[in-house]
């Protein structure tokens, strides 16, 4: 059908206030909102001020109630363990109500913070929607993080109870979870009140007395007793959850969530923008610990009336790169959405295809891409296999949703391979220079968002409105700064070309160099060191480091490199995919003493590069060059 995207943006272009204000009514709102957007509110305004509401309510028991109480809510499918769990909108709400109810008997409030260290289990999602049915805030950390890293984030949240289980499950391997909760609480200077950890049979755990609370049994006891927990009442500008993403210092930002805004933007998006209809099966082969998951895992689908799938298990080796086919055609998936990574693990692993045959894919109609940049010849072989529109598009932990898209929904619009699509209505975007001026079409500038934000982008950071503003406001006043370079050509669709900070993607996660500097540095025998983030033909970029070494140490330097990889391992975790460490005799700085990150990275990449004009010593570049050389990389 002839796309309408362009009269349904110009109509919000036109009347932003009566655009949001239609969207709202697909929404249950216990009391209507004074105004749609409040000007004056919060550091830019704030959406639906005065409106109060449950976003638990509308995920689940308005569905309930409105017909779709037997209709599949959730699929959790674990090719870890071979086994499916199925819940309907009513099984959903009995197992949230229980959940719910042990977090109560254990004091949570309405604005306290929960901690929810999780595996991809039903029960993630299940505490998610508990809180939210609690008003409690939820703070989702992902299960790969290791204990410094779940200990910055207990410290800044402050949690009173932290939901967790006794392992995640791995291809070949089984991670216990407790020994890394316990670390994390011995390190952390904030001290929860309990632990529910969830036992799994793969590998129980020992529970403290006093402290720990077998989950499973919790919640079989409030289900046995007929537990009732009614949705507590929030203010639409209300905290939902805060969400940690990495940040430039290496100390991670808090981003936080509303609960009206948030529902409305998410709610628009299902049918407008990924085409979903109430009744059909979306998939988004995330993980909760990510934004992606919070989205269109959890939220989105269940506002929406769809069914979710939750898939614990890897694209490839689980147990082979059919993985994905068999989810879609086992539970009639109409559209996925998943990181690039994950088709060019498949694409690797068969690059004919030659598993496709062997699946009904009759169902599936749209593949969705985003976390990353989706390469062209990834797309054109996901749309010669799977003969369905393969859609790229882009958002950033900070505003909750698609910042572009090619809405099929309001049907699609021409593909531009490379292009992550068009301004979805709330995004003004804006190419600007350095000194703050709009760009010509077609050259590369900083991609910025023109304010006010639209409903779902954060109001602000965790208790840190100065950070909030420095980050993300300061630079280019009246817009936010997305931290991203790229492009707007004559036809208004979106080129995303490089990060222009030094946060790196690895496989759809967005990790920060400077906390692998942190760690590096903690080396005895590091004097200094940086991290890049180099392309990878699978996971987009991964992360390299330079490290020079303390005057005097004789030490065989291949020794402390593995040391060095082992400890930003051990630190970070394994999603780091931290792998590679280089020795070498000095950094290159400018003159004012700022390390020259960006020059190391295209040396290490083969990019173009130009001496830059404030280096302190040109050979230290090429002293880098030979020393890549020497180990293969750059060549």
């Amino acid at each position: 059908m002839p796309s309408r995207y362009h009269e349904v943006y110009d109509s919000w272009k036109r009347d932003p206030e009566g655009f949001w204000r239609e969207a709202a009514k697909g929404i249950d709102w216990y009391q209507p909102f004074d105004t749609v957007f409040d000007a004056a509110d919060g550091i830019y305004g704030r959406w639906f001020a005065g409106g109060v509401c449950n976003t638990c309510f509308n995920a689940v028991d308005r569905h309930v109630a409105g017909g779709r109480a037997d209709q599949l809510a959730l699929i959790h499918d674990s090719a870890m363990t071979g086994k499916v769990r199925t819940y309907t909108f009513l099984e959903l709400q009995r197992e949230v109500v229980a959940l719910a109810q042990v977090l109560w008997h254990h004091g949570v409030r309405k604005g306290d913070r929960v901690i929810i260290y999780m595996p991809m289990v039903a029960e993630a999602a299940i505490g998610m929607l508990a809180c939210a049915r609690l008003g409690a805030i939820h703070s989702v950390v992902f299960g790969g993080f290791a204990a410094r890293e779940l200990a910055t984030r207990i410290d800044d949240a402050q949690p009173s109870v932290i939901v967790s289980a006794s392992c995640g499950l791995e291809p070949g391997r089984t991670v216990p979870y407790k020994p890394l909760l316990d670390g994390a609480i011995e390190l952390a200077r904030h001290k929860p009140k309990h632990c529910l950890v969830l036992q799994r049979e793969q590998l129980t755990c020992d529970l403290m007395p006093g402290r720990d609370v077998d989950l499973g049994d919790a919640m079989a006891r409030e289900k046995a007793a007929g537990a009732w927990v009614d949705c507590v009442h929030v203010e639409a500008t209300d905290p939902l959850y805060v969400l940690y993403t990495s940040g430039t210092t290496g100390q991670p930002k808090g981003v936080v969530r509303d609960n009206g805004g948030h529902m409305v933007m998410l709610h628009w998006s299902m049918e407008n923008e990924f085409g979903m209809k109430p009744g059909e099966v979306f998939w988004a082969a995330s993980d909760v610990g990510w934004v992606v998951g919070h989205s269109y895992i959890v939220y989105a689908p269940l506002l929406a009336g769809c069914t979710t799938v939750m898939y614990e298990g890897k694209p490839i080796g689980t147990p082979d790169a059919g993985a994905f086919w068999r989810v879609i055609a086992e539970h009639g998936v109409a559209a996925l959405f998943t990181a690039p990574t994950a088709f060019r693990a498949i694409k690797g692993q068969d690059p004919q295809a030659s598993f496709l045959p062997k699946y009904d894919l009759s169902k599936f109609r749209t593949l969705f891409l985003a976390g990353e940049r989706a390469d062209p010849e990834t797309i054109k072989w996901a749309e010669r296999h799977l003969k369905v529109p393969v859609i790229d598009h882009w958002w950033q932990t900070e505003t909750g949703a698609p910042i572009t898209h090619n809405p099929v929904g309001l049907g699609l619009l021409p593909v531009k391979h490379g292009s992550p699509g068009v301004p979805m209505p709330g995004y003004d975007i804006r190419i600007l220079n350095d000194a703050g001026h709009e760009v010509p079409t077609g050259t590369l500038g900083n991609v910025v968002l023109k304010l006010p934000l639209p409903p779902a982008c954060l109001p602000t950071l965790w208790h840190a409105d100065k950070r909030f503003r420095q980050a993300y406001l300061d630079e280019f006043p009246g817009y936010y700064k997305t931290a991203d370079a790229g492009i707007l050509d004559e036809d208004g669709y979106l080129f995303v070309m490089a990060r222009t900070d030094d946060i790196i993607n690895v496989a759809g996660h967005r990790l920060s160099t400077g906390a692998m500097e942190e760690v590096l540095a903690e080396h005895p025998d590091v004097a200094e060191c940086a991290v890049v983030g180099v392309a990878d033909e699978l996971k987009g970029q991964v992360p390299l480091g330079f490290v020079v070494l303390n005057s005097g140490v004789s030490r065989d330097t291949a020794a402390v490199e593995k040391e060095a990889i082992a400890l930003v391992r051990e630190r970070i975790g394994p999603v780091a995919a931290f792998k590679t460490v280089v020795t070498i005799k000095r950094l290159p700085k400018t003159r004012s003493g700022k390390v020259l990150r960006g020059t190391m990275q295209k040396i290490a990449d083969k990019e173009e590069w130009k001496m830059p004009a404030t280096i302190d010593d040109p050979a230290i570049l090429d002293e880098i060059g030979v020393a890549l050389h020497a180990r293969g990389i750059g060549v």
